[in-house]
């Protein structure tokens, strides 16, 4: 990503590997913090919190408690999902009352 950025703007490699550093440092601690971070037309990061369940080992299938924790989600903006799924929005087609 940072030789991409870099040959785009015509920044040096060094000043853009800087900046993407501290982006990535800021998103990793405003998550860990609770706080949701939003990319516009990119996506959101938030920490979710999961309760404590019941798993099973696999290969025993014995009982195993799995405790409560928080985990880092992200969830693709629409338009960035539909992106990468190859397709594009199609217009939103009005409700049109039929008169007989």
């Amino acid at each position: 990503m940072v030789s991409e950025v870099s040959k785009k703007t015509d920044i040096p490699p060094s000043s853009v590997a800087r900046v993407v550093d501290v982006a990535i440092e800021l998103v990793r601690q405003s998550v860990s913090k609770g706080e949701r971070v939003i990319l516009s037309g990119f996506g959101t990061f938030e920490r979710v919190r999961r309760n404590a369940r019941t798993g099973r080992n696999p290969r025993t299938k014995e009982a195993v408690g799995i405790p409560a924790r928080s985990v880092p989600v992200f969830r693709p903006a629409p338009a960035f999902r539909e992106s990468v799924a190859g397709r594009r929005r199609a217009p939103r087609k009005s409700a049109r009352r039929t008169r007989r």
